[in-house]
Order: C-alpha cells, then structure tokens, then sequence
C-alpha cells in the first residue's frame, strides 16, 4: 500500500510541475498553476521580492470575478465566513486582493496554501444567488447542528509531503467509530474531486490508520457527474449526495 500510494503522490507532483508555468510581467512573475476555476480557466498568481521575502497574490481575481457573476460579498455574514475561511490558509485580504508573504524556504508551501485559498472562497461563495438562499457551507453546518453530530471546524492537517491540507470539520473518534474528515464541496466537478482526492491522498497516511473521508456533494442545484462519486470511492473516500444525506448521518454522529 506505501508503495502505491507513494507512486501516485509521485505522479501528482510531476502533474503539478509540468503544468505549471512562468511569464514575466513587469517587476511580478505571472504563475500559472494546473488547477482551474469554474470557467475551466488555469488559476494565475503573482509573486514579486520584497525586502528579502516574497508578496504573493491573485491580483484580486477570485473576489472580482465572483462580484462580476452576481455574488456579493458585503454582508456581514458572508465578510465573515470569507475571513474565517483566509485565516484558515494563512491569507490576506488587501482591498480584493488575496495576498500572502513567504520567505524563501516557505515559498513552495504558501504558495499552494494561496492556491487553496483561492479554490475554496470561489466554491464557497460561487451561488446563484436568485435560486440560492443560503451557503452550502452553513446547510451542512446546520444540518450537523440539528442531528448532533459531534465536529471541529476548519482544522489543518499536514500531509507525508509536507503540505498543510484544511479540511472542513473533523469529527473525532468515539466507542464505536473512528476519526472522520469531512469535506464539503459546492460545486462538484472532476477537479474539486482530485483535489479533495490529493488532499486525503497525502494525509491518510499521518492519521490513525482507521481514519475514514467523507465528501458531501451539493447536487441542488445541477446533478454529481457519476464519475466523481465513483473517482471519490476508488480512493475510499465516501462521497455522499445532499439530497441522500439523511442516510448518513448516523455514521457521523457514533
């Protein structure tokens, strides 16, 4: 099992290194990383030197691009969240900008935590909002709440490679269950799939060994492709429906 899961982490990162790619532009390095946004464009970030460290940014990407589709983020509630939500990766927020200093030993670390960060505002925030009435992140808190299902949000776990991963709500071991890492994700797509596949990946092996993964999937709003369930299941990850959520939850809570 080492060895297999050795080699697939091998595989990511060379992923990761052949996709990316660098441009000039000015006193900044323009990034391109692998992964994509909703509009299955490759995130971009900056980076320039500053008194010996480095300033990391999306230039105001995220936030622009989701004010621009109609989400607003000026309520209290949702200011809130997108703080709590930066804070957990370390970031920011510099007027739009998501923003991070790294050192040179710290750059390759805090640059994937500016990635996430920018992975994770734009699913939590990115709803339809006519249609939407709350944040998928807080019907999955409530829906906890309401069946007393034990859980610590926003916890970091930091993978064999050395990465922090944050996952959404840790639900600790019991009697009669072990620990659980639960993660949530908006908009399901081949690419939040990996990603939440790559996070578990890494991590699984620095937690107990009979630690479980859950995914829950919001599929109100359009249908879970079949594959990303399945992708999510080849990884033992156990990727749960909204709509069937009521047949999980006691899982979660023993």
């Amino acid at each position: 099992m080492i060895e297999e899961i050795q080699e697939l982490l091998d595989r990511y990162w060379a992923w990761l290194r052949d996709r990316t790619s660098l441009r000039q532009v000015g006193d900044w390095v323009e990034i391109t990383t692998p992964y994509l946004d909703r509009h299955n464009d490759y995130l971009q970030i900056y980076a320039r030197r500053d008194d010996g460290s480095f300033i990391l940014t999306d230039d105001g990407y995220v936030i622009n691009d989701l004010r621009h589709s109609g989400c607003s983020l000026d309520s209290p509630k949702r200011s809130d969240l997108l703080q709590v939500t930066l804070n957990g990766f370390g970031v920011q927020l510099n007027g739009d900008k998501l923003e991070l200093r790294a050192s040179p030993e710290s750059f390759a670390l805090r640059k994937h935590s500016l990635v996430q960060a920018m992975l994770a505002v734009n699913d939590l925030f990115y709803t339809a909002e006519p249609y939407v009435t709350s944040l998928f992140y807080e019907d999955v808190v409530e829906w906890l709440d309401a069946h007393e299902i034990r859980y610590s949000p926003g916890v970091h776990f930091t993978g064999k490679s050395g990465y922090d991963h944050k996952f959404d709500f840790l639900i600790p071991k019991s009697r009669r269950a072990p620990e659980r890492v639960l993660q949530t994700v908006n908009r399901p797509s081949k690419d939040t799939a990996q990603s939440a596949i790559m996070k578990w990946v890494d991590t699984r092996e620095v937690r107990p060994a009979d630690s479980r993964a859950y995914v829950l999937l919001n599929d109100s709003q359009a249908p879970v492709p079949p594959s990303v369930v399945t992708a999510l299941l080849n990884y033992e990850i156990v990727g749960v429906l909204w709509s069937e959520r009521e047949r999980r939850w006691q899982e979660l809570a023993a």
